[in-house]
């Protein structure tokens, strides 16, 4: 998937990268998602914008700024929700061109919720740098591990059994032979629990990630609901596509045994495949 995408967005990256466009001062478009910097002129199109939720600029670039890439629109550069610069790392060179792609296609109704990639490099850039908020994520996350999905085996129905033996088991056997740590698992509701150095083991894994990986890791578990299945993403152990499979294991049963909602769990799979397909890109350092 990111070679796909490279190939298609590199020349974006390549035409945009050269342009060199004044700094100027930044006010926001909405706290949900990243702003932009401007004119007095530009901030009447804003304020437009933060009332009707719809798309006022012409044109997306990116070019090279403060040592790393920024995404323009009519050459007023993003800025986070928490104000700072949306500056990309220049090794991410593949995020710059998708967040660019992401505001090209918001036609005439600005949908945020089309933008996965902007918030999630805002989420690292806002939230990430901080050790408080690190510390907080960190302690979230590993109260997933404790009640991870991943550990709760049925033994009935056939079709459940037989989908958590292909998507959940081996995730298991990754984890405990890269990490060398011992991983419970119930046929029970019983809350089965981790040893001790178990779950150390994964709170000095989460200690040395960066801020990009910490906002991959925290997306990947959320939309996941699990722990592993979100580390063996961001690790590469499992792709976008494994990583989602394993995640719908419970929903997948039961559309095997009574059928598919339309509109409803093709657009939930979808959706998770978005949100997790950002967080891997978010990765991808070329």
């Amino acid at each position: 998937m990111h070679r796909q995408a490279t190939r298609i967005l590199a020349p974006l990256v390549r035409a945009n990268a050269r342009a060199a466009f004044p700094v100027r001062r930044a006010v926001c478009l909405r706290r949900t998602h990243a702003t932009i910097s401007n004119s007095e002129q530009a901030t009447n199109a804003t304020n437009r914008a933060e009332a009707t939720l719809k798309r006022f600029w012409k044109n997306v670039g990116i070019e090279k700024r403060d040592g790393g890439y920024a995404v323009t629109l009519d050459k007023r550069p993003l800025k986070t929700p928490g104000g700072k610069a949306l500056i990309i790392p220049p090794e991410k060179r593949l995020v710059a061109a998708l967040v660019a792609s992401e505001w090209e296609n918001q036609e005439t109704v600005l949908k945020p919720h089309a933008l996965p990639m902007t918030s999630l490099v805002s989420r690292a850039i806002d939230a990430f740098q901080d050790e408080g908020t690190r510390n907080e994520v960190r302690a979230q996350l590993l109260k997933y591990l404790e009640t991870d999905t991943i550990f709760y085996h049925a033994d009935e129905p056939a079709v459940l059994v037989k989908l958590q033996e292909a998507h959940w088991k081996p995730v298991l056997d990754w984890a405990r032979e890269t990490f060398g740590v011992e991983l419970k698992v119930s046929d029970s509701l019983f809350v089965p629990t981790q040893p001790p150095d178990t779950l150390k083991k994964f709170e000095e894994i989460l200690n040395n990630f960066s801020a990009w990986e910490m906002a991959a890791m925290e997306r990947a578990t959320y939309t996941s609901k699990s722990f592993l299945i979100a580390l063996a993403l961001i690790m590469r152990s499992l792709d976008v596509d494994q990583a989602a499979q394993a995640a719908h294991v419970e929903v997948n049963s039961q559309i095997e045994r009574w059928g598919e909602v339309e509109d409803t769990h093709d657009v939930d799979y979808h959706d998770m495949r978005r949100q997790l397909g950002s967080a891997a890109c978010l990765l991808a350092n070329y």
